[in-house]
Parts: structure tokens; C-alpha cells; sequence
């Protein structure tokens, strides 16, 4: 399947409020039922064995939507006994200033405007730099400075969970949200991000000019989904 290059999803762009809250519980909705926060909580808990217990542990969460998986972290850190900090940077000044209502009960997390490819962190700012379902709605320059600055925020390791684009991953969302999203502009936009996102050799490829050198990336078929760790 050829990438849709150049092609805006509805979360792209601008939208009324009530449509965006929509959208994004949407795909929380998603990613409960199917287990997509799982991959990624899982992946910093091993990057977190690697660093001392007593140490808080500061997770940088890039495109962090309304800070869903934000409030995943903080509930796995509180049920281990480590205590964590999760900054939530999304470029969208609406998108923003849902995650500080959502995320207003867990004071472990700090929302921030901010552009992927141009962080407000300081280099190796962070234990550990992740992002979800972002990397998809940049095209390759901006993907791979994407990448680039978040190798350069996080010591210990990168985390990049995203969609894999094959047929049959389409067809899976597009079952998914047809049955479980509720709005229509996740059932738009669900199968355009599979269209959209990169194959293992075309994030290799991003990794490489955002000077990564050794990663792992692990393909989740069943979820639709990859998971490339750089540690």
C-alpha cells in the first residue's frame, strides 16, 4: 500500500471543540478496548528497571492529545511505588487545553504548547521521550526531526508507537471505528492514519536521518501497530 502523502485529517485542522473532545475520546476508547496504551506503558516500565527506584522518573509524552496515556503512566507509577513527572507537549492550543482539564486530578502531569519538531525541553531534559500516534501526520522532514529532537531530549530512551500500513491493518480500523468510534470524524480519519503511516523500512529510514543508530522496531499486527525502542 502506497502512502497518502500530503493528505489532512480532520485532526489536522481546525475543529469545533465539542468535535475535537469527540474525536480523542474516541481514540482512548480505541486504544482501551485494544491494548494500545499497554504497548507503550509496558515499554517504559523496562526503561524505567534500568534507573533507580528512588529516582522520580520524568517522561516526555509528544502529541500527548488530551494526555490519555499521560494518565496511564501516573496510574502504572502510582501502583508501582515510583513516583513520576509525564510533560504532555501538543501544538494545538485547543488540543492543550483539553488535556489540563482532563489531566487536572493528577498533579504528576504538566500539559505544554509546543511544536514536535522544535521541543521546549532541554537536551536530555527527559528520562524517556515517547509519542503515539503522531509520527503518522508528519511527512518525512518534519517526522524525522520529529525523531531527532526526541532522541536528543530523552537519557535513557525513545519510544515511538504507531500505526503499520498494510491492507490488512486498514481493514482492522476501519472495522474498529465503525463499530466503537462514535463520531464521524474518527471514523474518517481511523483508516486515512493507516494510510498514512510508515512502513518498518521507511521509519528505519527517518531513524537513521534523525541519527538514531540502534533501535529496535517490533511490528503488532493484531493491534495494527509498531513499536520502535531506542535505548
Amino acid at each position: 500500500m502506497k502512502r497518502a502523502e500530503h493528505v489532512l485529517e480532520h485532526l489536522d485542522r481546525p475543529l469545533p471543540t465539542a468535535d475535537l473532545a469527540a474525536s480523542l475520546a474516541d481514540i482512548e476508547r480505541l486504544n482501551e478496548r485494544f491494548g494500545g496504551h499497554w504497548l507503550t506503558v509496558r515499554a517504559v516500565a523496562e526503561a524505567a528497571a534500568r534507573l533507580p527506584r528512588e529516582r522520580r522518573l520524568v517522561v516526555l509524552d509528544v502529541g500527548g492529545g488530551r494526555g490519555d496515556l499521560a494518565l496511564h503512566l501516573v496510574r502504572w507509577a502510582r501502583a508501582t511505588g515510583r513516583a513520576i513527572r509525564v510533560l504532555v507537549v501538543d501544538r494545538d492550543a485547543a488540543t492543550a487545553t483539553l488535556a489540563r482539564r482532563h489531566c487536572a486530578s493528577a498533579p504528576e502531569i504538566t500539559v505544554v504548547q509546543g511544536d514536535a519538531t522544535a521541543l521546549p525541553v532541554r537536551e536530555g531534559g527527559v528520562d524517556v521521550a515517547v509519542s503515539v500516534l503522531t509520527l503518522h501526520h508528519l511527512e518525512h522532514d518534519a517526522a524525522a526531526a520529529m525523531l531527532g529532537e526526541l532522541r536528543a531530549a530523552a537519557r535513557e530512551a525513545l519510544i515511538v508507537n504507531d500505526l503499520i500500513r498494510s491492507r490488512s491493518a486498514w481493514l482492522l480500523v476501519r472495522l474498529a471505528t465503525w463499530l466503537f468510534a462514535r463520531h464521524p470524524v474518527s471514523r474518517h480519519d481511523g483508516p486515512l492514519s493507516v494510510r498514512r503511516a510508515y512502513s518498518v523500512d521507511e521509519l528505519g529510514v527517518l531513524a537513521g536521518r534523525a541519527r538514531i543508530t540502534r533501535f529496535t522496531i517490533a511490528r503488532y499486527p493484531w493491534l495494527a501497530r509498531l513499536l520502535l525502542v531506542a535505548a
